[in-house]
Formats: C-alpha cells, structure tokens, sequence
C-alpha cells in the first residue's frame, strides 16, 4: 500500500473514528462492484478503498501506520520498500534489470461477493463459501508435463526465466533482461503436455471455502483471505482471495454505523392512553413504555442495544422511532366515540357523510 491511506478516504489526519467510517461508506457506495458492473478500474479503487479502512478503522494499526507510514512490523529506515528497491530506483530505472524469480508464478487475485444477513454481521458467522477457479491439475499435479515425462530446461534462458542483454552507452556497458519468450519466464519448457491441461498445470474447479466473518461487519466490507485464490500455473502459489460482503435489506431495522433504527407503530389509543409494548434487537426484545400522550415521531434511545463495533466488545444504541396510525376504516360505533370526544374537546370535524373535496 503505497498510497497515503488518509487521501484514499479523502480525509485528513487528524479525523476521529467515526469520521473515517463515514467517509469510507460514502466511498464504497460509490466505488462497490456491484454499482460498477464490468469497470476494472472501479474494482480497484474499491479494494484500495477498503485496505485502506481495514488499517486506520484499527487504532493500533493506525498508530503504527501514523508513526512509520506503514504497518509493515520489520520497517526499514529507507521507509517503505527494501534495499532491493532503493537497488532497483538507481539501476533498474536507468536500462538496468530487475529481478525476477524464475519458476512458477503466484495466481492472480479474484474477487467475490457474499451476502449476509444483519444478524450475521451482528453475531459474526462462519459460512461455507463456494467458488470456481483454477486449481492445480490433479493429473499432473499441476506440473502440466503428460504422466512419465518431466519439464525440461529452456535451452534460451538456461533456466533463469530471462534474457538478459548487454548494450553500449554512453555511460558504459548496461545490462537489460526481459522475461523468455520461449519458456514464458518458467525457465522450463513442457514437450509432452497434460491431456487433461493441456500444459498450464490448471482446472477449473469448485472451491468451498470457510470463511469467518467477525461481528461488527459493515455492508460492503472487503476480507482478504491468503493464498486462497486462483493457483498460479505450472505449479505456482496462490494468489489472494477478497470477499465483498453484502447485508441483506433487514425489515426491521435501519443500519447507521453501530446505531439500528426501528419504526413502532402504534394506534392514536394507546399514543393517547399509554401503552406497555416491546421492540425488537438483535438479541431478542426490550420493553417499550409509551407515555399517556405520545406524539408521532417520539424518538426513544435504548443504549447498547445497536451494533457491535469492529473488534470490540462495544455496542451502538437502538433508536426507536414512534409512529402514531390513523385508523381509515372506522365502523359506525367507534366513529360516534370519537365524534362524542371531538365535541366534548369543542374540536371541530368533518360532518357525517361529507368528503372535503379533491379527496375521495
């Protein structure tokens, strides 16, 4: 991650918590795959988006990230990067070489998406997760040689993987390297391929995975899972695996962070009169009292019942939003209750029968 974390979520330095978890919801609204269908470029603004999150949400990690610009442990005076690297800035960019390891090389990186419900992310789950990608050939072992036959050493490389070349310049000899086009940078080549991978080492195949997703989770949370992705050809490791989670609309609650919403409904009687009734969270119900003259959008706070936060033992508040009826369909007993009450409170109402106009 070389990027400045802080202007991937387009925030300064000095933000608290809540404003980086605002900021990379808004972002990741934005830039989320499935808001992107087909556009690479947004794919990977996504997943820098969500690195970032994963370090500065994490308060040990953004100290150390603050203190040395990276969370890298073994950080090197140089900052981040190796010798290799300061190597490489003063020879590789001025018609040197840079190294490359011959052999198999690591699979890409793949991307899924994976939905959860609330109670999931309000818990933490463990769910099997079943993907297709390429795996190693179980003919061949993912060598991609035909069964008693062996890869043999490129003759144009020797086995390095490369060419390496030298030219004159002004500033002397400099030497260049490219990856073999023969050997296709393995520094081996296969004469006799596997029937079944016709050489590449690799099947697709059906993956199940166990992932485990922690309590807290937001919608549209990026995991990275390790060497869990496609396998590399001719025998190479694994590339990295990120799952999008997704949260499944919920109908009873309205997500903000660690916060959760829920509308009560209650009828004019009991807003008026008073009420004992109850209200859902994630770990089963609580007792709502409604005060003898309630309005409509009383709005009552219940602490610790919202959400946990990311790996903490903290959880957000319930807020539960009143929401007085008005009965539309009376019978003729309870409309002359409550024209009886109208007249007794000097309330002028519509007259029996009548209709204001331009409502039917």
């Amino acid at each position: 991650m070389s990027a400045n974390l802080y202007e991937v979520l387009e925030v300064e330095q000095t933000v608290t918590h809540e404003e980086i978890k605002t900021s990379y919801r808004r972002l990741a609204r934005k830039y989320h795959p499935d808001a992107n269908p087909g556009n690479h470029e947004a794919e990977a603004k996504f997943k820098e988006i969500s690195q970032a999150y994963e370090v500065l949400s994490d308060p040990d990690r953004r100290a150390q990230y603050d203190r040395f610009g990276s969370t890298d442990q073994n950080q090197n005076p140089f900052g981040q990067g190796s010798v290799q690297d300061i190597f490489d800035m003063f020879f590789g960019g001025m018609g040197g070489f840079q190294q490359r390891n011959a052999g198999p090389q690591p699979g890409q990186d793949a991307q899924v998406v994976m939905e959860i419900t609330l109670d999931d992310a309000g818990y933490g789950v463990t769910k099997d997760l079943t993907v297709t990608m390429p795996q190693h050939c179980k003919e061949c072992s993912g060598r991609g040689a035909a069964a008693g036959t062996s890869p043999i050493t490129c003759v144009e490389c020797a086995g390095a993987g490369q060419v390496r070349r030298v030219r004159n310049s002004i500033l002397g000899q400099m030497m260049s390297a490219s990856v073999c086009t023969r050997c296709q940078g393995f520094g081996t080549r296969i004469e006799t391929p596997c029937e079944t991978c016709r050489g590449s080492g690799l099947t697709n195949e059906e993956v199940t995975l166990n992932v485990q997703v922690p309590a807290g989770v937001e919608d549209g949370s990026t995991m990275r899972i390790a060497n869990k992705g496609p396998a590399g050809a001719r025998g190479g490791g694994f590339g990295q695996l990120y799952v999008h989670l997704r949260i499944t609309p919920d109908d009873r609650f309205e997500r903000d962070g660690e916060n959760l919403h829920h509308e009560l409904h209650i009828s004019f009687v009991e807003a008026a009169l008073g009420a004992h009734l109850s209200a859902p969270t994630l770990r089963g119900e609580v007792k709502v009292e409604i005060e003898p003259g309630t309005q409509n959008g009383t709005v009552l706070r219940f602490r610790g019942e919202g959400m946990p936060r990311l790996h903490s033992r903290h959880h957000g508040e319930l807020f539960v939003h009143v929401v007085v009826d008005t009965p539309t369909n009376l019978d003729e007993e309870s409309e002359a209750l409550l024209r009886e009450f109208a007249q007794k409170q000097s309330i002028s109402v519509t007259e029996p029968g009548k209709r204001r106009k331009g409502h039917r």
